[in-house]
């Protein structure tokens, strides 16, 4: 029998979190079963389970992917862009209501709520490093504000569909000083 290739096995397993994805965007996690990542996936349930040991590894495998295009500057411009970027995931890949499951199911599984926490992190200490220098107390509290800004953006996307990024990078480029 041939060997596969890490390729291969590479393709196959974002198969699965592509599914899943989509399946959890459009039905919750609590609605989507395993079978139903099995059928959106196409491959078989051992094909799953070989690279998965149930939806809790799925979920934390999206979170991991999650990275966002952030931009290199803080500008007017700059900002309103990646909020449409945003806003296109939304419309697009239900991308917010996947982000809103994952805070609600981070809100009761540490593991996924270490992993949101250190991505946090990671987002506030770039937002910091793009901020003019104003002392690091000043920089950590705007990076925290625009942080929480951004997550009330794509919250609200989740639960109204579609929202006008203008007034919220009004109060990003307000916070931020640009």
């Amino acid at each position: 029998m041939p060997k596969v290739s890490q390729a291969h096995l590479d393709a196959r397993r974002q198969q699965i979190v592509d599914a899943a994805r989509a399946r959890f965007a459009a039905a919750g996690f609590a609605r989507t079963s395993m079978p139903d990542i099995v059928r959106a996936s196409g491959l078989s349930t051992g094909a799953i389970y070989r690279y998965f040991k149930g939806k809790d590894e799925i979920i934390a495998a999206i979170c991991e992917e999650s990275g966002q295009a952030f931009p290199e500057e803080l500008t007017a411009e700059a900002i309103h862009g990646f909020l449409e970027h945003i806003r296109i995931l939304a419309r697009e890949e239900g991308h917010a209501r996947l982000v809103a499951q994952i805070y609600a199911e981070a809100a009761v599984s540490p593991s996924l709520a270490a992993l949101v926490d250190r991505q946090l992190a990671e987002l506030r200490a770039t937002v910091a490093g793009l901020l003019p220098d104003r002392g690091p107390a000043h920089r950590d509290r705007t990076a925290e504000a625009f942080v929480a800004l951004l997550q009330g953006y794509s919250q609200q996307l989740a639960v109204r569909d579609d929202i006008d990024p203008a007034p919220f990078t009004a109060a990003l480029v307000a916070i931020t000083g640009s």
